[in-house]
């Protein structure tokens, strides 16, 4: 079973514009409301690709319900944790010449819904994989996924981060299944820049010698790296095409990349299904369609 955890999701307003004109009214040309947040995405792009999964949370107030309707609606199942007060966050995503977003901080929540979610999370059983995604509000603090972990240590979890930073290095003592940086973040832990695949191979190792199982890095335009944990490495070309959505595309690598490896177990079968799901999103005004992934995968 696939669990993915998205602690504060949203619903996402998105505006697609002409031309937008900072201090002066616009008008849209196109609205379309989404719910939002990595470990939903990887939801949506498991159910396109026909793997289910559970979408785990914190909802609140009337758009904390909208969230849960719209992955209703699309076939995912869902365990959110109910908040007694305070509403789900909206993000507003401006779709121009450049792409501009403006993203809430999201409700508080008090230990005792914490409590609840952890009672849900100690429903997963050995071999499950948990995908644990996006940054964690402040008032849980930076120590959450820790917690998380720590908690299911004793059971045989899979655990997928896709975090950033201190957030992503503290769970690595975890021994996590798989984390995905990008090469900036990559190169912002160790304080260098990541010029070629090879930079990206050498410090993917350097993460997995500190705990992480298999490191996925994306490299945009350039397709990805993975070093894996047999201690082999891989690395792939992105195909070509037209980026016109970037949200979305880094945790449609990692839902591809689950599918892949899930359906093979092969690392380079895992790595291409990523690449195909990361572009797929990234071509597209939505996230990625199975269509688009098959289209894309064989030009790999």
């Amino acid at each position: 079973m696939i669990w993915t955890l998205t602690v504060n999701p949203s619903l996402d307003y998105n505006v697609q514009l002409e031309n937008f004109a900072e201090g002066k009214v616009n008008r849209s040309s196109r609205e379309t409301i989404t719910a939002g947040g990595k470990g939903i995405n990887v939801s949506f792009v498991l159910k396109n690709l026909g793997i289910a999964s559970t979408a785990l949370g914190f909802a609140g107030g009337w758009t904390g319900v909208k969230i849960e309707a719209l992955l209703s609606k699309s076939g995912i199942d869902t365990d959110f944790v109910y908040l007694s007060s305070g509403d789900s966050r909206i993000n507003v995503k401006i779709k121009s010449a450049k792409e501009t977003e403006i993203n809430a901080g999201g409700p508080f929540i008090d230990n005792a819904h914490v409590e609840l979610l952890f009672m849900k999370l100690n429903s997963l059983n050995d071999g499950d994989t948990l995908v644990l995604a996006g940054s964690i509000p402040s008032c849980l603090g930076s120590d959450f996924y820790n917690r998380i972990m720590k908690f299911l240590a004793d059971k045989k979890i899979n655990f997928v981060v896709d975090a950033t930073g201190g957030l992503l290095l503290e769970t690595l003592k975890y021994r996590p299944f798989l984390i995905k940086p990008n090469n900036h973040e990559l190169g912002q832990i160790f304080n260098v820049e990541i010029a070629s695949k090879e930079d990206a191979l050498f410090y993917a190792k350097k993460l997995a010698e500190t705990g992480a199982r298999n490191v996925l890095v994306s490299l945009a335009g350039d397709g990805a790296v993975l070093f894996a944990e047999d201690g082999s490495s891989y690395e792939c070309a992105a195909p070509k095409g037209t980026v016109v959505n970037s949200v979305g595309a880094g945790d449609s690598m990692v839902a591809g990349f689950i599918a892949g490896w899930n359906k093979k177990h092969d690392y380079e079968y895992a790595l291409k299904t990523g690449i195909a799901c990361g572009s797929a999103s990234a071509f597209s005004e939505g996230l990625a369609t199975a269509d688009k992934i098959e289209e894309l995968f064989n030009t790999l």
